[in-house]
């Protein structure tokens, strides 16, 4: 028997991730639902690859008439909204995954939750900005929710079984970035070519310079402080240049567990789809036990690395994270587009992160997305006025 899958953001690097997988495997899994946002070619040939017949296409400019009769010629009903297709369905699919980028995932992830037995997401900023939401709606319907990133993912899987009380710190892993030996002070104009260079995988340019400023690895300490319900006093950032280490727990039990896997979101995926008693490999490779060899773990030096003086703040879910959500997006983009240094992106942020036109909010929780989305616009009105271009 077969396990019905919906796939939001089928086109991106996760979605195609995950078609990977299932692509080796067709008899085990179904899928039934394909999105994307511009991506027409890509999903109609997903669609025609993996048989599905509904797909949902947010931009309705990029439907051409061409492809309009080519879905309808194969049976494959397009839809605009995710509420409308997923109204279809009549029993609840099995696993929906979702991997829309960005705050553009938080709406649809939550109409798809009634519809979805388990829910794989792999979306930093629509859990950090919108998890009392998610939450709400999880609970509510009784859906099982597992965290795909590779680090939450080895997080959840270590702390399966045990007590939460017993646990003394969750260090996550960082490579370090391009510039982990390099001073800030010597890297203050470095251009972005350089900063993307990521020193172990290719990744998309904004979580690239994410990467390089160790941003992205406090966004993945606030999720996981939201996912996990602990302070986040609980959590650090213990850099881990070879990144096949992605998560260390150490229990007050003198216990520590660590989680290692191939830099791959295979892994997280593969091992939330499948049920425990199902057979199946990633490879049939041995134990490549030469990569634990001379673990090299250090310490982030804060005067290379500022941002990370931003896990100081008090982030309890309300304004604050998605204000500072907001100013990052706003100046990695400047920054890629060659507007502001790469000094710029660590001293506004942390100048602007305390500006009181926006610490007034910090008390405050959004009762709904439009009110997360209302204080997006807001944020970047302020700073498309106030950030001076050097």
């Amino acid at each position: 028997m077969y396990k019905k899958i919906a796939i939001l953001g089928s086109t991106g690097s996760v979605g195609e991730t995950t078609l990977k997988i299932i692509r080796r495997d067709k008899k085990k899994f179904k899928i039934i639902l394909l999105t994307t946002n511009t991506s027409v070619k890509k999903i109609y040939k997903q669609s025609i690859e993996f048989n599905v017949k509904m797909v949902v296409i947010y931009n309705l400019d990029c439907l051409t008439n061409k492809y309009i009769q080519l879905f309808k010629k194969n049976n494959i009903k397009i839809y605009h909204t995710l509420d409308d297709a997923l109204k279809k369905t009549k029993k609840k699919i099995y696993f929906t995954i979702s991997a829309i980028s960005g705050l553009d995932g938080l709406e649809p992830t939550l109409q798809s939750i009634k519809y979805t037995k388990n829910l794989g997401m792999a979306n930093k900023e629509s859990i950090i900005c919108g998890w009392k939401f998610l939450n709400k709606e999880l609970k509510k319907n009784n859906t099982n929710f597992i965290p795909l990133d590779s680090e939450h993912f080895s997080i959840w899987s270590l702390l399966q079984y045990e007590n939460k009380n017993n646990i003394k710190k969750i260090y996550l892993t960082a490579s370090g970035g391009p510039f982990l030996y390099k001073k800030l002070v010597n890297i203050k104009n470095v251009k972005p070519k350089h900063a993307l260079r990521h020193p172990n995988w290719k990744m998309g340019k904004k979580i690239s310079i994410d990467s390089a400023t160790m941003m992205n690895k406090i966004f993945e300490i606030i999720e996981a402080k939201t996912i996990f319900n602990l302070k986040i006093n609980k959590f650090d950032i213990i850099i881990h240049p070879q990144s096949y280490i992605h998560a260390i727990v150490h229990f007050k039990t003198g216990i520590i567990k660590l989680l290692a896997h191939d830099t791959t979101m295979e892994i997280p995926i593969m091992n939330s789809l499948y049920e425990k008693n199902d057979n199946f490999f990633y490879n049939k490779k041995e134990f490549p036990y030469y990569k634990l060899n001379g673990i090299n773990f250090i310490k982030p030096n804060i005067k290379n690395f500022p941002l990370i003086n931003l896990l100081k703040l008090n982030y309890k879910n309300t304004y604050l994270e998605i204000i500072l959500i907001s100013i990052n997006d706003m100046l990695v983009k400047m920054y890629l587009e060659n507007k502001i240094s790469y000094f710029s992106i660590h001293s506004k942020l942390l100048k602007m992160i305390k500006n009181s036109n926006f610490t007034k909010y910090y008390n405050i929780s959004p009762k709904n997305i439009n009110q997360i989305k209302n204080m997006i616009k807001t944020v970047n009105k302020y700073l498309n006025k106030h950030i001076k271009i050097v």
